[in-house]
């Protein structure tokens, strides 16, 4: 009976993996991951409220993702929890109101920074590439300009905000990022290869020298955004964002890049 099983868990994953692989060479992602296990200590009075939590236009900045997530394609989300956790655990259950199918990465305190993150939660990832979203950025990029390709990601670039004037990467003309100037904001917003992360080890680990290695090899491409998008990282921005949601109308988001990534190498 033993074997029986085994094997029928054998035959589970190879099956799961091959519509995994059907899902990317369809042209979309169906899984994603948001972030959300930071503190948010810079919220001031609000730091007792986990940042996710937050509403922006009459919904939490986590609820606002996993509807736009599914309104993209989404099937299934991956949420990683610290601080709060339970409080977002309890607020968004089984993803059942978005139509989607929500599992949570744990991590105890302090938590695993990004890439870390990204690493336990692989598991619940699969082998197909993923949205990756800060919970805390506000914005209406749409998703589904982020295609599977065979690079190993594409990230969304922004120009630098104030709190951010010298950038993360450079943009080259066939859309490779790179490290040289004049370099645009990492909007925390991305597609991504698991495969990024191969001989990673487990643990706390950022993700800038993750993305930096990849870069240097050629393997990550940009996707300059020019719409809507703020990071609540502070109460002041916070109110920034409530004050767009305000007066926000209705609007089709156009995202540029000097390569499509469906035609990366």
């Amino acid at each position: 009976m033993a074997q029986f099983s085994s094997a029928f868990n054998g035959l589970w994953e190879q099956v799961h993996t091959m519509l995994e692989v059907a899902a990317d060479a369809g042209g979309r992602a169906t899984k994603a991951m948001i972030l959300a296990a930071g503190r948010g200590s810079r919220m001031g009075a609000s730091e007792h409220e986990p940042k996710p939590l937050l509403e922006v236009g009459g919904e939490a900045l986590i609820e606002r993702h996993l509807r736009c997530l599914r309104q993209s394609g989404v099937d299934e989300v991956v949420i990683n929890l610290c601080f709060g956790g339970e409080r977002i655990r309890e607020r968004i259950g089984s993803g059942e109101r978005w139509r989607l199918r929500v599992q949570y990465s744990v991590e105890a305190a302090p938590p695993l920074e990004t890439a870390g993150a990204i690493i336990a939660a692989l598991p619940l990832l699969g082998r197909a590439p993923f949205l990756l979203v800060n919970a805390d950025v506000f914005t209406d990029v749409d998703f589904r300009r982020l295609s599977p390709s065979k690079a190993l990601g594409t990230l969304v670039l922004v120009d630098n905000p104030d709190h951010h004037r010298d950038g993360d990467y450079g943009l080259a003309e066939d859309g490779r990022l790179s490290a040289s100037p004049p370099k645009l904001t990492f909007a925390g917003i991305s597609i991504l290869a698991p495969a990024l992360f191969d001989g990673f080890a487990p643990g706390r680990r950022p993700l800038k020298p993750v993305l930096d290695r990849a870069v240097a090899q050629g393997e990550l491409f940009g996707l300059r955004y020019d719409g809507l998008w703020l990071d609540v990282g502070t109460p002041e921005r916070l109110r920034q964002a409530r004050a767009l949601a305000d007066g926000l109308v209705e609007n089709t988001p156009v995202a540029t890049t000097n390569n499509q990534p469906n035609s990366q190498p």
